[in-house]
């Protein structure tokens, strides 16, 4: 688990990108219906990871 927390931290941009990849895949398949639950989810999840979230 600490490997996994290091990675994060050091490629923090990468993973929030790929995060947003996640979130938009799940909004086009569920056709836009939870679009606010699933940005709110990827928002967090960004927060989470490395130093924040450096998706704009």
């Amino acid at each position: 688990m600490d490997r996994l927390k290091a990675m994060t931290g050091k490629h923090d941009d990468k993973v929030d990108q790929g995060m947003q990849k996640a979130g938009d895949k799940m909004d086009d398949r569920t056709g836009g219906k939870h679009s606010d639950k699933i940005d709110r989810g990827v928002d967090e999840g960004q927060k989470r990871t490395g130093d924040g979230d450096t998706m704009p």
